[in-house]
């Protein structure tokens, strides 16, 4: 056993300069490679985190952006709708007054070809009935006419 023991203490007394010689590896690891990439990757990650957080603001901002224009295209198409509304309505105002003076232009002419037919009837009624009077006195003196003898005797 004092055998082992002395074996084991050789062992660790031949181990100890490979401690030492790893425990300085292992600082220097440390301090030379390990802390300067903990520190470049934490800057990496904070720059991409950044360029993240940076990119959703920007795309935050574009829809807001977008939003805003087009509420203002809704707004100009809305004004331009009603614009051409309110040109549609003076339109047709502007073309039921036409009709109407027409309306009321082809009534005067109506009446004043009725009125223009209405003394004409009178006009022909005249006519006729003074044809009409003509027509009995000339039927009234040829019946009442004196018969001729020369007129009898042709009718025999």
């Amino acid at each position: 056993m004092n055998e082992i023991l002395g074996q084991l203490g050789g062992l660790l007394l031949g181990s100890i300069p490979t401690v030492i010689f790893m425990l300085a590896v292992w600082a220097l690891y440390s301090v030379l490679v390990h802390r300067p990439l903990v520190k470049v990757l934490e800057e990496r990650h904070n720059k991409t985190e950044g360029a993240i957080e940076r990119a959703r603001a920007d795309i935050a901002a574009a829809e807001a952006r977008t939003a805003e224009y087009e509420r203002r295209l809704r707004e100009a198409r809305l004004a331009l709708f009603r614009q051409q509304e309110a040109r549609r309505q003076a339109a047709l105002q502007v073309r039921d007054s036409v009709l109407k003076q027409a309306r009321a232009q082809a009534q005067a002419e109506i009446e004043k070809a009725r009125a223009g037919v209405e003394q004409e009837k009178e006009a022909a009624k005249a006519g006729l009935q003074k044809e009409a009077a003509r027509l009995a006195q000339e039927i009234v003196n040829t019946v009442l006419r004196p018969v001729s003898a020369a007129s009898l005797a042709g009718s025999q």
